[in-house]
């Protein structure tokens, strides 16, 4: 890394030399702890959670079909982000591997290639979805009115895409160095302005348009661009630990790395989203929107227990790929270990909490509709029981994905989500079970996932995916 690259002058120096930003940020061999990681990891995604149960309240009172549009175009939009995911994983990787040995410039140099890279794919990827975003939203099955407002909730979500990007790689970014606040404090400003903005142009109020459902998707847009503006402007100051370069980040062997460590997680997130797609279609064409809508609420519900996960997720990739950069191996299993024992218990006592709680949140959130409250309160139990294992999936994939192993978690989502769920539903389906049997199918695919990625973990061929000391 640095020590050839300064010995064959092939890149530039960055503003601030090695030495003093290594004399500035301590010592390198000094990790966070996890909570430091994930606490405030678990606080920024927190308020978005909070932003979205108040997203689903406001669209609840325009009724279940404007819930099932807001869900569909969550769906679509999750699975355009997909290719943002995978850059991001390449980035936590190796901006964690580069600080763990105390390269601080080539952690700055990945960050910047990563942006570059990450925008220019959102580019491509928000004018295909605000072309197609009729024919995504289709696929689901739901009635005209339905489908119209979903299209146009997607149509605006693309617009705002690139500023989605700016967000997600350069927090990943500050997160892999250790420094999980900064994210927090900009996620903080973030949602604090999107809840009026929500208010003013779902109902048009404050002088603002009537939008409804797609007025959610620009209340969200506008904060984002917003928050995104503010964190590239102090990055380009060098307010943070990851600092700005203008020269020096591209390298092919730099973006070779990181599109090796990104398609896998491409694929996996386009897996997730697949698999998804399928799930709610086979929901969506045999029991309603009723059903497909409480499948969603569900998720919003239960959606502070996975925020609890993707913080010990972040924290465990960001330690394990800090200690194999420091070639600390055995301080890299006890990290990923660690997360996983929290993250079991945090989720699996939140995830109880809700259960116990599920009817009067679902008629909080819903307000009329007997049946849609019926199967919400079905699908919360189903997905809270299954609270532990997820937490085994955010914790451990997280920590493989930080040492590089991307390969792995995409196999286990193809074997969990689409073969195990997908199957199990459309079975229950074809046998015109209660839409209950085809939420259940959820507890096959986390049995399946949970032990295939303690597997991996346990067998240590992680340790070893990215080569020492790679020369760009």
């Amino acid at each position: 890394m640095s020590n050839s690259e300064s010995t064959t002058g092939r890149e530039q120096p960055i503003s601030e030399p090695n030495e003093q930003i290594s004399e500035s940020l301590g010592d390198a061999t000094q990790r966070p702890s996890i909570w430091e990681l994930a606490l405030p990891s678990i606080l920024g995604n927190l308020s978005y959670t909070i932003v979205g149960m108040v997203q689903t309240k406001f669209v609840g009172e325009l009724g279940p079909q404007a819930l099932a549009a807001v869900g569909a175009g969550q769906r679509v939009m999750f699975a355009m982000l997909a290719v943002l995911m995978a850059v991001s994983a390449g980035t936590t990787a190796l901006v964690a591997r580069a600080w763990g040995a105390g390269d601080y410039e080539e952690a700055s140099r990945v960050t910047m290639a990563s942006l570059v890279l990450g925008g220019s794919l959102a580019a491509v990827v928000a004018v295909l979805g605000f072309l197609f975003a009729g024919s995504m939203a289709g696929v689901f099955g739901l009635d005209d009115e339905t489908l119209a407002m979903a299209t146009l909730n997607i149509r605006w979500l693309s617009f705002f895409n690139i500023a989605f990007a700016g967000m997600l790689i350069l927090s990943a970014a500050l997160r892999a160095s250790g420094d999980a606040w900064s994210p927090l404090w900009i996620s903080a400003g973030i949602n604090v302005l999107n809840l009026p903005l929500l208010y003013a142009f779902i109902f048009g109020r404050w002088g603002m348009p009537e939008m409804g459902v797609a007025g959610a998707a620009v209340a969200a847009g506008i904060a984002f661009s917003l928050g995104t503006l503010v964190l590239l402007t102090l990055w380009v100051r060098q307010k943070f630990r990851v600092r700005h370069v203008s020269g020096g980040w591209w390298r092919r062997q730099r973006l070779k790395q990181l599109v090796d460590i990104g398609y896998p997680a491409a694929l996996e997130q386009g897996v997730f989203q697949l698999g998804f797609f399928i799930f709610l279609i086979v929901i969506g064409n045999n029991y309603g929107t009723e059903a497909f809508a409480a499948y969603n609420i569900g998720v919003n519900i239960l959606a502070v227990c996975m925020t609890v996960g993707f913080g010990f997720s972040i924290a465990g990739s960001t330690l394990v790929g800090q200690h194999l950069g420091a070639k600390d191996f055995a301080g890299a299993v006890r990290s990923g270990w660690r997360s996983m024992y929290l993250a079991i218990a945090s989720m699996g006592l939140i995830g109880l909490a809700v259960m116990i709680y599920a009817q009067a949140l679902a008629k909080y959130f819903i307000g009329s509709g007997d049946l849609t409250i019926e199967y919400t309160v079905q699908f919360i139990y189903v997905l809270g029981a299954m609270m532990p294992l997820l937490a085994v999936e955010f914790a451990i994939g997280g920590a493989l994905r930080g040492a590089g192993d991307t390969r792995f978690p995409l196999i286990a989502t193809i074997l969990g989500l689409l073969v195990m769920r997908c199957g199990l539903a459309a079975v229950a389906a074809y046998l015109g079970l209660p839409v209950i049997w085809v939420y259940a199918a959820l507890v096959g695919d986390y049995i399946l996932k949970g032990a295939l990625l303690i597997w991996r973990f346990r067998q240590g061929r992680w340790k070893t995916i990215i080569p020492e000391n790679p020369v760009y």
